[in-house]
């Protein structure tokens, strides 16, 4: 059911990859996604020294902050959004039944 382009198309790999790519530096990940490429040990944990940053902490929010900043300073933002657009009416069609799935889920009202 999917409308993925088929492989070597065009633009359609490149620009895909080139947004994930970015997205995983802009978030920190490992080059397999699997999670943060520093891992902070609990503070109870013995030897470490360093205390866990969790969900909601100030360090985080600052540090999420500071990398929109430079992403929007640096990126062109109007290219990205461009290649994120949908390929074809199609796959606008099954990114909107997707985004209706997902807030099928939520808690809070949808659109």
């Amino acid at each position: 059911m999917s409308s993925k382009p088929e492989a070597g198309q065009p633009g359609t790999d490149d620009k895909h990859a080139r947004i994930q790519e970015q997205q995983r530096q802009e978030a920190g990940l490992n080059d397999d996604g699997a999670g943060p490429k520093e891992v902070f040990a609990h503070p109870d944990a013995k030897g470490s020294g360093k205390q866990q940053i969790g969900e909601g902490s100030y360090e985080a929010t600052r540090d999420y902050q500071e990398n929109i900043k430079n992403y929007l300073d640096k990126a062109d933002v109007q290219a990205d959004a461009k290649a994120a657009k949908p390929d074809s009416p199609q796959q606008e069609r099954e990114l909107q039944q997707a985004e209706g799935e997902g807030l099928s889920h939520s808690k809070s009202p949808g659109k």
